[in-house]
């Protein structure tokens, strides 16, 4: 099997991934993110009409005669579902949705009312904390396991690598203003353990040579153990690609975004396993030694 020469654009592709990263840092500081129901607060109502024949603006019309403020509509699933979504919260007021329930029948009578969520501003403000924390924690916990398993230089090529990925994510996710919720939240989270299982592959393999070939320098060194472990790669990233490409196309709305997310971590997650966590190491000059002084001090 031919050798694939990834160690020849190492300064390429981090340089890339630098302006990747501040294009990303400054969409999510100047732009923000898209934060939906989960996040806000609001009121999220899903319904069918068995009329086929209404459009999205014609039911977005018929809303919007109710004064609901930040009022989005989408038509998922098929022609006769949509998702409509309201900042507001008149929890003082139990009837308000009956009362709106009311007021669109007299547009749409055959329509069905199949959902209806609210969230109010305390308990969106702790799920937006939570899911910081969470995605926080395990950012940490990953790091704490690397430092355990491997050398600290290790660590740092990890922990940057995840950053790196869940920083270009949200940035994709800020560039087109998708929305985030708890599920983008739960793919977030999936990625970061998705990136770290790809890296630690390789980071095992490097350090397995590493003991074997003493005087074989890192820069050749991490590429060799790439190119071992590269059908590996492929095999696993390919296939999971395939299963989220089909939720993609045809898992509908609510699961797209999710799918994007998962999507966008798994190809990020692998560029990042070889251009970022691995020059990391060709930077701080692991070697030999630094393996080997590691197991001493196991020992």
């Amino acid at each position: 099997m031919k050798t694939i020469e990834f160690n020849r654009y190492y300064k390429k592709f981090g340089y890339l991934s630098l302006i990747l990263i501040f294009i990303s840092l400054s969409l999510l500081i100047f732009k923000g993110l898209n934060y939906g129901v989960d996040f806000k607060g609001g009121t999220l109502i899903e319904i069918r009409i068995q009329n086929s024949d209404h459009s999205v603006s014609k039911v977005r019309d018929v809303f919007s005669d109710s004064n609901l403020p930040n009022l989005t509509v989408k038509n998922f699933g098929n022609d006769t579902d949509y998702i409509i979504k309201f900042q507001k919260q008149n929890l003082d007021n139990p009837e308000y949705i009956n009362d709106l329930k009311n007021e669109v029948l007299k547009s749409f009578p055959d329509i069905n009312f199949r959902r209806v969520e609210n969230v109010g501003p305390k308990v969106s403000s702790e799920l937006l904390k939570s899911g910081i924390i969470a995605i926080s924690l395990s950012l940490a916990a990953m790091l704490f396991y690397i430092w355990i398993r491997f050398e600290w230089q290790f660590s740092l090529g990890a922990i940057l690598a995840l950053f790196h990925d869940v920083i270009l994510t949200l940035g994709v996710f800020s560039l087109l203003s998708l929305e985030i919720n708890l599920s983008i939240v739960a793919a977030v989270l999936t990625i970061v353990g998705y990136s770290m299982n790809d890296t630690v592959v390789i980071y095992d393999r490097i350090r397995d040579n590493l003991k074997k070939y003493a005087d074989v320098n890192i820069f050749e060194l991490s590429n060799q153990s790439i190119n071992e472990t590269l059908s590996r790669t492929i095999l696993t990233s390919v296939t999971t690609l395939l299963a989220l490409l089909s939720i993609f196309f045809l898992g509908g709305e609510i699961l797209r975004g999710f799918s994007l997310a998962m999507i966008l971590g798994v190809i990020v997650g692998t560029y990042s396993s070889i251009y970022i966590a691995n020059p990391t190491l060709v930077r701080l000059n692991v070697s030999h030694d630094t393996v080997v002084k590691k197991e001493e001090e196991k020992n």
